[in-house]
């Protein structure tokens, strides 16, 4: 038994499960739809089901939802981290079963999963969004240091606190902000936090005081040149020096230093001493996805399933979404959001014998705070061209005050309210 796979019994042996209504205990049992996840994806999926197919249940053996977006301002102080959180029981759609388990093993030609609570569950179909993992020690020294010495990373509820106070303890030094290669969870978010705190700064009237580096795994800021092209704008007016084609190697905590690769062949390497830096870890699909029947053939070993249908390019009664899948879209919440009615449609049909229909056309969309006061909003698609959700006379591809509002209010609204409940 692995070492994740040990953890996850003891805190499922940990929890208290007295649960309200809906809630079912890790036993042998059968539901026409088994969704692994009960994150963004997975109770998008369920809420769109609720009422249109009989049985639905979801695994997941958290006690806590989180509005992961927020994170951003939180290590900014925008706002507050407890506004971010909510219990899992108060998402899970009435009329769906919560399973508080972990999923730990596919065995799609049985129709079954297996949980760590040592369940066999059976299903007609199957949907897949356990979200992607953080593998902190890809990068030696890191994990080390975190949420001291000035090191922190806004990719978790507990250290997004610790990155505000560790800009706001900075008024002269070096100030690093990184980003690895591969795929991410919102992808914006590196460069996201490194203007916030470069306005902070400015509005303290210490930015003069402080050398900001930003690396960056990519040849530009974005993308897609347009959005690009005005977030180097942004990184002009702030001064902040970014290095392309290059990302974290290593950290050494006591020196106090980091080191980085060139992406580039041959490329020169290059160390920067720092007083504060916010660190983004590699991301992959779980460990127990990677060594599943139902992943790719790729590195990445993320669930294969057609760009568009999301329908499993083997087993044509399983469906993936969200960050664990293998669409080549960004990983953002809008992206879910977009494919939440793909999927539920899709199984639909699958579950009537007919042909899955339904397409994402790969939307994806990245609220880039560019102050604290100023957002643009990066929307594109498969294509990597804008794709604006909003009228022509409303410019979100430049900042704007307005689209600040609607990431700081707007979106958690949309999340909380209409997304989670299958309505927007």
């Amino acid at each position: 038994m692995s070492l994740v796979t040990l953890d996850l019994v003891r805190n499922l042996r940990q929890t208290d499960l007295t649960e309200p209504r809906g809630f079912s205990m890790a036993t042998t049992a059968h539901h026409d739809v088994v969704i692994v996840g009960g994150g963004s994806a997975g109770i998008s999926v369920a809420a769109r089901l609720e009422g249109k197919v009989d049985d639905v249940a979801v695994i997941d053996p958290s006690d806590k939802h989180y509005y992961q977006p927020l994170w951003t301002l939180v290590g900014g102080g925008c706002a507050k981290r407890e506004t971010s959180q909510r219990a899992e029981s108060s998402v899970i759609p009435k009329g769906v079963t919560w399973v508080k388990d972990a999923v730990i093993e596919f065995a799609p030609d049985d129709n079954q999963v297996v949980t760590v609570g040592g369940a066999t569950i059976g299903y007609d179909v199957l949907v897949v969004c356990p979200g992607i993992q953080l593998d902190w020690n890809k990068i030696p020294g890191v994990s080390d240091t975190l949420g001291i010495g000035g090191v922190s990373s806004n990719y978790t509820y507990e250290l997004a606190p610790k990155t505000w106070e560790f800009i706001q303890g900075t008024r002269s030094g070096v100030a690093v902000f990184t980003m690895p290669s591969g795929p991410i969870k919102c992808a914006g978010a590196p460069q996201k936090i490194a203007y916030l705190a470069a306005d902070y700064w400015r509005s303290q009237g210490v930015l003069d005081s402080i050398d900001v580096h930003l690396v960056l795994p990519t040849p530009g800021m974005f993308g897609v040149k347009e959005f690009s092209d005005a977030l180097d704008e942004v990184v002009a007016d702030y001064g902040i020096q970014v290095h392309f084609s290059s990302e974290l190697s290593s950290v050494d905590p006591d020196a106090r230093t980091a080191s980085f690769t060139s992406m580039a062949e041959d490329g020169p390497g290059f160390e920067l001493s720092y007083d504060m830096m916010h660190v983004v870890p590699h991301q992959s699909a779980p460990d127990w996805v990677k060594s599943s029947p139902l992943a790719n053939d790729t590195a990445a070993r993320y669930v294969d399933v057609d760009k568009h249908t999301h329908q499993h390019v083997r087993h044509p009664n399983v469906f993936a979404l969200g960050d664990a899948g293998s669409t080549p879209n960004s990983k953002t919440g809008a992206a879910i959001r977009k494919q939440a009615p793909v999927v539920a449609f899709n199984v639909m049909q699958q579950l009537s014998g007919r042909a899955p229909s339904a397409e994402y056309d790969g939307y994806a969309s990245c609220p880039l705070t560019t102050s604290r006061h100023a957002m643009l909003l990066a929307e594109f698609d498969y294509s990597l061209r804008p794709a604006p959700s909003f009228p022509a006379f409303i410019d979100a591809q430049k900042p704007r005050r307005d689209m600040w509002y609607l990431k700081k209010y707007g979106l958690p609204f949309m999340y909380w309210n209409l997304m989670l409940k299958g309505r927007a």
